[in-house]
């Protein structure tokens, strides 16, 4: 089954729903930055979250949530928009292997105290930013309060990654339910009592559920309609291109201190870890450009 996310709205028009399979997603996020379990499952929810939360902006536009909290995992960054792309990283790939009192993976340990943030860029207007304090570090409790505090939306967040004995990503995926404004209280304890017996929404996507069987199992006996359905991957924006103007926008000294020093130019992705090396000739060209520019502009 390939990872896909689907969005849609109860009869009743009093609950919002969305749910995500990003197994391969947080698969090549692992591959990519060589995390260790800990970092894996860490990671591998906040990209599931930015999908989730990704979904809900207009088309064009694209989100940046950040979990920056005081323990060993730094920060987790991730991007997303509404086409279903996401990118992201984590400061510390490599953490040691953090377990509960039950034997699962502790992803709160890993992360601390600290800080939420969401952005949204939305175009023709100026970013949205928006923040709360971390409430456990699980990350899906966190993004639960952050749409219930910051937004003033009550909602339920699910988040899970399973990883196997061999460092591989097993399962992954999420979930977003959100209350409309005109939700009566039979739905919200029918919402409540079904979210009570989903423990692990990583484990129902290893049983083989699709993101329609985990609705059917949130909303029960609501009936729904899938409003968008969408094909979801990790995705860079970087290439040779970009950074090449990345690096010509330093500055000639720290160009020719830094080609001196190296024998050539190295730029590192952070979001998806690919290195753009940069031979000697192909810098002295850029510098030679360089100066050309600023011979002109000095006239």
């Amino acid at each position: 089954m390939d990872d896909y996310l689907i969005r849609a709205i109860t009869t009743n028009k009093e609950l919002r729903a969305l749910a995500v399979k990003s197994t391969e997603v947080a698969a090549e996020a692992q591959r990519r930055h060589q995390t260790t379990p800990v970092a894996t499952a860490a990671l591998g929810r906040v990209l599931s979250g930015a999908l989730l939360t990704g979904s809900l902006v207009k088309s064009g536009e694209e989100i940046l949530l950040k979990v920056e909290g005081n323990g060993p995992a730094g920060k987790i960054i991730a991007e997303a928009n509404q086409e279903g792309d996401v990118r992201g990283y984590i400061s510390n790939p490599d953490l040691e292997f953090y377990t509960t009192d039950n034997g699962k993976l502790d992803v709160a340990r890993a992360v601390g105290n600290g800080e939420l943030s969401l952005t949204k860029f939305m175009s023709m207007k100026e970013p949205y930013k928006g923040s709360v304090a971390l409430v456990s570090g699980e990350i899906g409790d966190d993004l639960t309060y952050y749409f219930t505090a910051s937004e003033q939306i009550p909602s339920a967040v699910g988040l899970g990654v399973l990883v196997d004995k061999d460092l591989s990503v097993k399962a992954s995926g999420g979930f977003l339910i959100q209350l409309l404004p005109d939700a009566s209280e039979e739905t919200i304890q029918l919402l409540e009592g079904n979210l009570e017996k989903i423990k692990s929404v990583s484990a129902l996507i290893e049983q083989g559920m699709s993101p329609e069987d985990i609705l059917d199992e949130l909303l029960g006996d609501l009936e729904y309609r899938v409003m968008a359905r969408k094909n979801v991957q990790f995705k860079c924006r970087c290439s040779r291109e970009r950074s090449y103007e990345l690096i010509s926008g330093l500055g000639r000294d720290e160009i020719a201190e830094t080609l001196k020093e190296q024998g050539k130019l190295e730029v590192r992705c952070h979001f998806c870890n690919q290195s753009y090396s940069f031979e000697k000739d192909e810098v002295e060209e850029m510098l030679e450009e360089l100066d050309k520019e600023n011979t002109a502009e000095e006239y």
